[in-house]
């Protein structure tokens, strides 16, 4: 067979599999099986890069960052609707609607809790997708949507132009799972699926949006050239033949079947897939929405009735207090169990301290629970006169419940993290920041190498790396004698390292490369920088009294200086090695932005720095001069603005001659 038609045959039956995996949720295939088909297309693809076309699922893992969006006006408003909250409400809609169109049928439908953008197709593919922004003009996140498997690149009917309104959302047990990875590694906790789309749909890296595995339910049809429907009910038919995954909907008369569907919407919620906060209720004739139109902010032939949040007493029995892998401390209410939302509530958030103290909670208190829409229970109120005479106010530790290391709160946020370099409940971050390429460079000591060492009680602190031994290496997952070996000997590599990467390795706050670039030129050894004082810390430039106040903070907690002496005496590099080879750029600051064909931005900057000059992630009016490579974006035109000079990356080079 010509590798062209397999190329099409796989596209098709690709593409077939994934309407029925994610749109219509009936797989008839297995996940090992789409695999290696999908394998065998980016085999090709990779041998026939010329004949990857805009359909093909190869292409939904996102194209490269971006800097900013682009504006888009959209040529159908996304209107909001007007929200009501009871029956009487939703009669007194229904009645006015009755005095213009006595005999309207209307379409209910969930009104999914997401994010609402619009797409658009020409001629049957796929062209642009934006969010709705102020319902005139949103922002362009076509990369983002390409990458939500439900959304078709290509329809079977091929339209001059359409466009259709829908909402993406991340579905209940995709959030579940991201948050509980988002707990392991000591991260701040998505407060509800809504929030989770909206920051995944607005990632400048498209890459990270397909990791969030977004969905979208299609509601409405904005634009369709070449095409007249008559109701929207004949829409959504249409759509889904479509193959998108169109809303579930009702077409009904009354009152009395209208209140009866609202409330069998709330009845049921729990049992769909997303997070539903409503119902809408809208006109299904197409001709009767064009005579009634809209107000200067909403739809006049459609509302949105809202469930208030489900809210219970429960007592709170403990609060206990888990350390996550940045070290932030936070407390979570141990409570009675309770039926809430459809599901047993057990624990509920309590945030950080400032949320406790302004809501006065205390153990053994009975609080006021809900979800609110937020998967994660939260307390909302204490019920004071239930509260036990011998409850007393609640303050987080002063030490770590882990490690015993003192605490401290950022001067800026409400966190309290833990001080401790050696502390258990980060090891698994602290390993994986020490042994990442930015820092100390040891190649092939990922994250799931480093888990398997953690667990298997090899690994302590970022010193017992190096006393591994390769036959107990070789016994772990997936390692055997040769991975081991090279394992090791990129351990033992990492021994000769420059003094700063040492010095951003050890993950103090604040201190990134380049501040630890700048901390190792200026003191030229571990020993000087260890010694320093906030005065002469905060005599370098870049280095600000609270990042001062971190590093003393860290070097003399008695945990790094075990760290640092263990590190020393495993043959670890503590002096600065590297020299300037000018200083020509002395007092001058370089933006990078765009693509550079020549070298990474990485390497540019490190190549200014050794010629005494500073890379800067932001313009302003102290840019000295912009390096704009190809698709440079909203810093290029900053720099514009600002009329800072704008070097080409020849132009660039000519300067490092």
């Amino acid at each position: 067979m010509d590798y062209r038609e397999e190329m099409k045959e796989l596209r098709d039956s690709l593409n077939a599999h994934g309407y029925r995996y994610y749109v219509l949720d009936d797989p008839k295939i297995s996940d090992y099986e789409y695999d290696r088909l999908l394998r065998r297309l980016e085999d090709l693809e990779k041998e026939h890069p010329e004949e990857i076309t805009a359909d093909s699922p190869t292409q939904r893992v996102g194209g490269p960052s971006l800097e900013a969006f682009e504006q888009v006006e959209h040529p159908v408003p996304l209107e909001s609707l007007q929200d009501v909250f009871n029956g009487d409400e939703v009669r007194e809609f229904l009645d006015k609607v009755s005095q213009t169109l006595p005999e309207a049928a209307y379409s209910v439908e969930p009104k999914v809790d997401g994010l609402s953008v619009a797409l658009e197709y020409r001629d049957g593919v796929f062209v642009r997708g934006a969010t709705r922004g102020d319902g005139r003009v949103g922002e362009d996140v076509t990369e983002n949507l390409r990458t939500i498997r439900s959304i078709p690149m290509t329809l079977p009917e091929k339209l001059p132009r359409l466009i259709v309104r829908g909402e993406v959302y991340m579905s209940r047990s995709v959030f579940a799972k991201l948050n509980a990875q988002r707990e392991k590694e000591g991260q701040q906790l998505l407060a509800n699926p809504r929030n989770a789309a909206a920051g995944s749909l607005r990632q400048l890296d498209p890459k990270v949006a397909a990791q969030r595995q977004l969905d979208i339910m299609i509601f409405n049809l904005q634009l369709a050239e070449g095409k007249e429907f008559s109701t929207h009910t004949e829409t959504m038919e249409y759509l889904a033949s479509q193959k998108f995954k169109v809303i579930s909907r009702r077409r009904l008369t009354t009152a009395e079947e209208i209140l009866e569907e609202i409330k069998r919407l709330d009845e049921t919620r729990t049992e769909l897939a997303y997070d539903m906060d409503g119902a809408v209720v809208k006109l299904d004739d197409l001709a009767d929405r064009a005579v009634l139109g809209s107000t200067a902010k909403n739809p006049k032939w459609a509302i949105a009735y809202k469930y208030p949040p489900e809210q219970k007493p429960a007592r709170l029995v403990d609060i206990q207090v888990q350390v996550g892998r940045t070290g932030v401390l936070t407390p979570k209410a141990v409570l009675e169990p309770i039926r809430l939302a459809g599901t047993t509530v057990t624990y509920a958030t309590l945030h950080n301290q400032d949320f406790i103290t302004q809501k006065d909670i205390r153990i053994g208190d009975t609080v006021i629970v809900q979800k609110a829409g937020e998967i994660i229970p939260e307390v909302v109120e204490v019920v004071q006169d239930k509260r036990p005479a011998d409850a007393v106010p609640y303050y987080l530790p002063t030490v770590c419940p882990v490690c015993g290391a003192p605490v401290s709160r950022d001067p800026d946020g409400a966190a309290v993290r833990c001080t401790g370099a050696e502390c258990p409940a980060q090891l698994l971050r602290n390993l994986t920041h020490f042994a990442s390429r930015a820092a100390m460079d040891i190649d092939g000591l990922g994250p799931a190498v480093v888990q398997q060492v953690v667990e298997a009680g090899m690994v302590s602190t970022a010193a017992d790396l190096y006393d591994l031994k390769q036959e107990s290496l070789a016994q772990l997952d997936r390692m055997g004698e040769k991975s081991a070996a090279n394992l090791l000997a990129a351990i033992e590599k990492s021994k000769e390292n420059d003094l700063w990467r040492l010095i951003f390795a050890l993950g103090i706050r604040q201190v990134g490369e380049k501040a630890a670039k700048v901390l190792a030129s200026h003191f030229g050894s571990m020993a000087a920088l260890m010694e320093a004082t906030v005065e002469e810390l905060t005599a370098i430039d870049d280095v600000g009294p609270v990042t001062a106040d971190y590093i003393r903070q860290w070097m003399e907690n008695p945990q790094s200086q075990d760290l640092l002496s263990r590190l020393q005496a495993a043959g670890i590099n503590m002096i600065c090695k590297e020299e300037k080879l000018d200083n020509r750029f002395a007092g001058m600051t370089f933006v990078l932005t765009g693509a550079l064909e020549k070298f990474t931005r990485e390497e540019a900057g490190e190549m200014i720095e050794q010629r005494g000059g500073k890379a800067s992630g932001s313009v302003s009016k102290k840019t000295t001069y912009v390096v704009a490579g190809e698709n440079a974006g909203s810093k290029l035109k900053k720099a514009q603005e600002l009329e800072i000079p704008v070097l080409t990356e020849d132009e660039f080079l000519e300067l490092l001659k």
